[in-house]
C-alpha cells in the first residue's frame, strides 16, 4: 500500500513539473516574439531603415573655401602635418623625400618639386588636371587612392573635413600665400542644393579665363586629398603607421 502512495507522489511530482515547464514556454512566448529566418539566411534580423531609393550616397557639397579657409584653425593643420613628416619636407628649398617637398604647394603645379620621380599615374593626372588647386587638394588627400588611380601613395585618405581644411591651410601658409582665396559661394553653404553635374568653382572659373589668382600667374584648376605614402608625390603624406595625413604624388 506504501509502495501505490510513493508511487503516486512521483507520478504527481513529474507532472507537476511537466505543466510547470509548458506554461513557462507559454508565457515566455507571449512576451517575447522572433522573427523567423529563411532557411537559406543566417543570422539576427536587424530592423534599420532602407537607404534612399536606389541606394545612392547623399550628395555632399565641396568646402566653401572662401568661409573656411580665413576661420581655419592652423595650429591644428600642422599637427596633423605632423604625420607627414616621415615623407615630406616643408621648408623653402627643402629637399625631396619618399615624397616631393610641399613649399608652395597650394596652387602650384602638380608636378611642382624638381627632381622629383612622380609615377606614370601623377603625370596622367596632371595632364588633365595640372594645378593643386584648393579643391584638387581636398579630394586627392579624401581618398588618394580613388582620385589618382594607381598613385604609388597608399595612404588611404582622411575622411574629416575639418582636417583637411585646417591642413590645406596650414599648407598655404607654408609659401602659397599668394595663392587667393576666393569668395565666399552661397551655393557651396550648408542646405544649399547641390548642382546637378559639378558646377565650376569661382576658382576654376578664373583659371580657365586665364586670370592670375596668386602672385605667379594664371592658376589652373585642381582637386584632391592626401594621404600617406610608401612612395609619395605630391602635397602631404602621413607615415604608414599614421591615419590622419598625407600629400598628392
Amino acid at each position: 500500500m506504501s509502495g501505490d502512495l510513493n508511487g503516486n507522489k512521483i507520478l504527481g511530482a513529474v507532472l507537476a513539473t511537466a505543466f510547470v515547464i509548458v506554461g513557462v514556454q507559454q508565457v515566455t512566448g507571449a512576451i517575447y516574439h522572433s522573427e523567423s529566418v529563411g532557411s537559406d539566411e543566417m543570422g539576427y534580423f536587424v530592423d534599420a531603415p532602407e537607404e534612399a531609393a536606389g541606394g545612392a550616397a547623399e550628395a555632399v557639397l565641396p568646402p566653401d573655401w572662401g568661409t573656411v579657409l580665413p576661420t581655419a584653425d592652423l595650429a591644428a593643420g600642422e599637427a596633423a602635418f605632423a604625420r607627414c613628416v616621415a615623407c615630406h619636407t616643408i621648408n623653402a628649398g627643402g629637399a625631396n623625400g619618399t615624397g616631393p617637398n610641399l613649399n608652395g604647394v597650394v596652387g602650384a603645379s602638380v608636378m611642382h618639386a624638381p627632381g622629383f620621380a612622380y609615377s606614370d599615374a601623377m603625370k596622367a593626372h596632371a595632364a588633365e588636371a595640372p594645378t593643386w588647386t584648393y579643391d584638387q587638394l581636398d579630394q586627392f588627400l579624401t581618398a588618394p587612392g580613388r582620385h589618382v588611380p594607381g598613385t604609388k601613395m597608399s595612404f588611404a585618405g582622411i575622411r574629416d573635413t575639418q582636417t583637411r581644411v585646417n591642413l590645406i591651410a596650414w599648407l598655404r601658409s607654408q609659401g602659397s600665400g599668394g595663392y587667393a582665396v576666393p569668395a565666399p559661394d552661397p551655393a557651396r553653404q550648408p542646405g544649399a542644393a547641390p548642382a546637378e553635374g559639378e558646377a565650376e568653382t569661382p576658382e576654376d572659373a578664373a583659371v580657365e579665363a586665364g586670370t592670375p589668382t596668386s602672385g605667379v600667374g594664371p592658376q589652373v584648376p585642381v582637386t584632391g586629398p592626401a594621404g600617406q605614402s610608401t612612395v609619395q608625390e605630391s602635397p602631404v603624406a602621413p607615415s604608414a603607421a599614421s591615419s590622419g595625413t598625407a600629400s598628392p604624388r
